[in-house]
């Protein structure tokens, strides 16, 4: 008996869900059946049929390419009347991503997610955490005069970040940090006193936004991440260099999001062990 009145309920959704998108289209009976192929009276019965039977799925797939919606809403298996097409658009978008500090829509995204939990793989250092000597040494070269000007506006940005109502969880492959502290790699070239300055700028920082800020690091031998962030259950950000790729699914939030959890999981060193660490490799490179 349920097996019928589920049948019944569905053909009336069908029904209701059919009158409305062809309402919404400004689609009359006669115009309908014409653009899908068949007589008025086919689709006066698909309005106005009080039985349990539905369509054949020609018919459904049929309206719903002539209504722009979905055949999965207009049978009650989706709650969103969107297309798949059209589903794909809203949810991937891409983002230009300007070599410069001052990068209006990733401060917007922060804004949405203001209170919701921010998962983070920076493709350096984060820039939340960069003293005013880094981010010159970094970006002045390709900002040219604008260099201070963009880097105060950078401040005064993360400055808001710091203060919004978000936990920032934070992985990094080891290698990153120790290319930092030793200056190799993409640090090449960067003062010595610089990085004890940054390093003692991070310590600082740790001890003032711990736990609200927690630092992972993993052995990028055994796990890999491209730089992504996500902002709560709201979307994840790839950085893909020129672009930044923006997920808005759930689904795919979900996925990423279990991503950054095995990458915390599996941490060689946890937040609470992060200082210590960082400690370490100061006093090494202090010695020599």
């Amino acid at each position: 008996m349920q097996e019928n009145f589920d049948k019944r309920d569905r053909a009336a959704q069908f029904r209701l869900r059919l009158a409305r998108a062809m309402d919404q289209r400004k689609m009359s009976q006669s115009a309908l059946a014409r653009t899908i192929g068949v007589d008025r009276s086919t689709v006066s019965q698909l309005l106005t049929d009080t039985g349990a039977r539905l369509p054949n799925a020609h018919v459904v797939g049929s309206c719903a390419s002539a209504l722009g919606v979905s055949a999965d809403w207009l049978l009650s298996l989706s709650n969103r009347p969107e297309s798949a097409a059209e589903l794909l658009a809203s949810s991937l978008t891409m983002t230009e991503a300007p070599r410069a500090l001052v990068d209006e829509r990733i401060f917007e995204w922060h804004q949405e997610a203001a209170g919701y939990k921010i998962r983070y793989v920076p493709a350096t250092l984060p820039d939340m955490l960069k003293t005013r000597a880094v981010l010159e040494w970094e970006y002045a070269p390709h900002l040219g005069r604008t260099a201070d000007q963009a880097i105060g506006a950078s401040e005064d940005r993360l400055t808001w970040m710091r203060g919004a109502q978000s936990d920032y969880e934070i992985a990094m492959p080891l290698y990153e940090i120790h290319s930092f502290v030793c200056g190799t790699g993409y640090y090449d070239g960067l003062p010595l006193q610089v990085r004890l300055d940054q390093i003692d700028h991070m310590l600082e920082l740790c001890e003032q936004l711990y736990p609200r800020m927690r630092i992972y690091l993993f052995d990028a031998k055994r796990l890999y991440s491209a730089p992504v962030t996500i902002f709560g259950p709201l979307l994840c950000v790839f950085y893909a260099g020129s672009h930044y790729m923006a997920f808005r699914d759930r689904d795919r939030i979900e996925v990423f999001t279990r991503h950054f959890d095995t990458l915390v999981r599996e941490a060689d060193l946890t937040a609470r062990h992060f200082p210590t660490h960082l400690r370490q490799l100061r006093a090494a490179i202090s010695v020599g």
